[in-house]
């Protein structure tokens, strides 16, 4: 996450040559043919065709020296030289628009895509003619995918002390601000704000202010997710929690309000993620004028935060059900698509392939 480009990017060739490798005998390729990869970046670039794209910046906690302004795919296709392997990208696709690609393979109803994962992002299908730079565009379906980057969406957020001092003290301050209160790379570091200030302020733990907890990031969110599926009657794996990762000793009435400060933290982030799907559906009922809300309309996800924390998916649901009214939230579809990023990316990359099909 820290290293150069080179060093990055030789590891991800590395991994993709042990991969093949243990693949053994099942697939061969034809002689002179190389292995096409459905290469999933999901980070900001700046698209130059389906197989290059401009990185334009680096987020999620990273910060990889040499590769902003350069082509991605190209960082990557020379990796795989150095390595030996016989493979290039044949298809470069930000995860969200894999995750659409994906879903919709088995279901024309998909219209959005939403990640929520260590990061954020959403992408949906518009109409050419709602989109006016590219009115000169010929679509022979009339529609298009846009990627939101809806994580670096930054304006007129409900923003606490501990959301601005943690965006403060983050690599990309001021960035990325919609990814910092509702992704899983950070929820669990606003608990520990939270709880920190807790303890040095209220006594939270006792007399002593658990010096340990004063580190960066030392809860993460599934150690948040963990603390609020105890439902022992001592709370104990929250206990456990707190003692193993911050050397803190509480009893259950701290421990009681460790997990509504959990639940707060995570109902917020799963509201604002129901919202954030609540305006990309209102934009397209808008533009579509009114063919959306009307039929059946499936909203596909992935990432890791939504797929492991139940609460979180609950609190998401909720809010668009709230926002919609249950009448129109009836036509809408929140679907759990495993793995949908890799997947389309698979098959964007099939569709764009060099080679002809044999089927």
């Amino acid at each position: 996450m820290f290293g150069t480009s080179e060093e990055l990017f030789d590891f991800i060739a590395s991994g993709l040559g042990k991969f093949a490798e243990r693949e053994g005998g099942k697939f061969s390729m034809q002689s002179g043919r190389k292995r096409e990869i459905g290469f999933t970046f999901s980070f900001p670039v700046r698209q130059t065709s389906i197989a290059s794209g401009i990185l334009i910046k680096w987020t999620k906690g990273f910060a990889v020296s040499g590769t902003a302004g350069r082509d991605v795919v190209a960082c990557l296709n020379e990796a795989m030289e150095r390595q030996g392997l016989e493979m290039q990208v044949s298809a470069l696709v930000n995860d969200a628009v894999g995750t659409l690609a994906g879903a919709r393979y088995w279901d024309d109803d998909v219209m959005v895509a939403v990640i929520l994962g260590t990061g954020t992002n959403a992408c949906y299908i518009e109409r050419m003619d709602a989109i006016p730079k590219l009115q000169s565009h010929v679509s022979s379906s009339g529609r298009t995918i846009i990627n939101t980057e809806w994580g670096a969406f930054s304006k007129g957020l409900p923003l606490t002390v501990f959301d601005r001092d943690m965006d403060a003290a983050t690599i990309n301050p001021g960035e990325q601000i919609f990814e910092k209160t509702i992704s899983g790379m950070y929820l669990g570091e606003i608990v520990r704000r939270v709880l920190l200030k807790m303890a040095e302020e209220g006594a939270l733990f006792g007399d002593s202010s658990p010096e340990k907890l004063s580190t960066p990031f030392l809860l993460r969110t599934p150690d948040v997710c963990a603390m609020q599926q105890d439902d022992s009657d001592d709370l104990k794996v929250v206990g456990s929690i707190l003692h193993d990762s911050a050397s803190v000793e509480s009893n259950v009435s701290a421990r009681k309000i460790v997990v509504e400060v959990c639940d707060t933290i995570v109902k917020r982030g799963g509201r604002l993620a129901g919202a954030g799907i609540v305006g990309i559906l209102q934009k397209m009922e808008e533009d579509s004028k009114g063919l959306v809300f009307g039929k059946r309309t499936v909203v596909a996800m992935d990432g890791g935060l939504y797929e492991h924390y139940p609460q979180y998916r609950r609190y998401l649901q909720d809010a668009v059900t709230e926002l919609l009214g249950s009448e129109l939230s009836k036509n809408v579809v929140i679907e759990h698509s495993k793995d949908g990023s890799g997947i389309g990316a698979a098959l964007l990359a099939a569709a764009n392939s060099m080679y002809g099909h044999d089927l």
